[in-house]
């Protein structure tokens, strides 16, 4: 049997949906990999790559210090029992509990920093304590893995790691093959998508706004948003929809035939890790339109494949969009077909994940573990 690698994550479309190709990729490599996660009914998918699952409890947005400490506890022994020579983490609480976990027991341990999250962007007393969490469970990590440089740098700023543990990857990557190009749909009716959560931070309050001047002003136009809604905004999307402003989807488990159905996608989020809806829409030949800030910005080379705008703008995210709606069909075929080249070049998911195999191989080669 090969080197015992322990993967925390505290969602199932953690590891399945952004991760299979790298989870894959390590068995082929000869990895016993374990995986310890939330119990999903979807588990079996992630036991067919070829590996183990543990269902371990992550309360994702509880802050209750009891629970956490059970967590942190749950960690220790699943590292005493199966003995890891590698422990790879995913998240804010995987990466803080796991990396505490690995320190008490001298385990080689990498996190991934998929994103701030709304702590460090809100600030404040919550976001001091995550800082203050972060800086005991990363400190001995081997690689810290990040989607964008921004994010690298705050960490390193106020010195919660050092720079020779950040690794910056291009996201978690596409897969062109899953996300294949296809032509855009006729330009009888523009039609936008938007895909993520329905909350404030992803920018939706200023995209409403622009959807309604856009209303206003075209009668060609339509716009669909996926993804579940914050239970504030329950109201206002059926609102929104029975007015006709929006055609609403709820959660979709397969994006795919709405981004065929779209020529542009629209993300005008306040922070983000890497967003993979970009890097989805790109690949699938549709254009962008984002906002100015890390984690979107590199799916973009702005006027090519779309535009960023200014971030909780709402009237510099309506110029965009009219900008679009005005623009000739052939010129919005070429930006998707420049999107999809540059999602070649650059966000390959099978770069990605050779990029991440490698440093995983590297820190295990140069470690060795003696349990008691």
């Amino acid at each position: 049997m090969g080197k015992k690698l322990l993967i925390v994550a505290n969602h199932f479309a953690t590891i399945y949906k952004f991760r299979k190709e790298l989870v894959s990729k390590l068995v082929e490599e000869g990895y016993d990999v374990i995986i310890s996660l939330p119990f999903s009914p979807d588990i079996e998918k992630i036991k067919d790559l070829g590996v183990r699952v543990i269902d371990t409890k992550v309360d994702r947005k509880s802050l209750n210090p009891i629970k956490d400490l059970k967590l942190l506890n749950d960690y220790k022994n699943l590292i005493k029992e199966e003995k890891p020579d590698l422990v790879l983490a995913y998240t804010i609480k995987c990466n803080i509990y796991g990396g505490m976990a690995c320190r008490l027991y001298s385990v080689p341990f990498m996190a991934n920093v998929t994103g701030l999250g709304s702590a460090y962007y809100r600030g404040g007393m919550l976001k001091n304590i995550v800082s203050s969490l972060y800086k005991i469970g990363l400190k001995n990590a081997k690689g810290v893995f990040f989607e964008n440089t921004a994010n690298a740098r705050v960490l390193i700023d106020d010195k919660t790691i050092n720079d020779d543990q950040a690794i910056v990857l291009k996201g978690a990557g596409v897969n062109l093959q899953q996300f294949e190009y296809c032509e855009m749909p006729s330009d009888k009716v523009v039609k936008f998508l938007f895909i993520g959560r329905i909350m404030a931070e992803k920018g939706v309050n200023e995209l409403f706004e622009a959807i309604k001047k856009i209303k206003m002003n075209y009668s060609n136009v339509e716009f669909s948003f996926i993804g579940w809604f914050e239970e504030d905004y329950k109201e206002l999307i059926e609102e929104l929809q029975r007015d006709g402003f929006i055609k609403y989807y709820g959660y979709q488990e397969d994006v795919r035939p709405f981004i065929r159905d779209c020529h542009c996608v629209v993300l005008p989020s306040y922070h983000e890790g890497m967003a993979n809806v970009l890097l989805e829409g790109a690949a699938m030949g549709r254009v962008l339109i984002t906002s100015d800030i890390y984690g979107c910005k590199e799916a973009v080379v702005e006027g090519v494949n779309g535009w960023t705008c200014k971030v909780k703008d709402s009237e510099a995210l309506y110029e965009k969009m009219r900008d679009f709606v005005e623009m000739d069909f052939d010129e919005k075929v070429k930006m998707g077909r420049e999107g999809r080249r540059y999602m070649e070049d650059i966000f390959d998911k099978d770069k990605v994940v050779k990029e991440t195999v490698e440093k995983v191989n590297i820190t295990i080669e140069g470690e060795s573990i003696v349990y008691a």
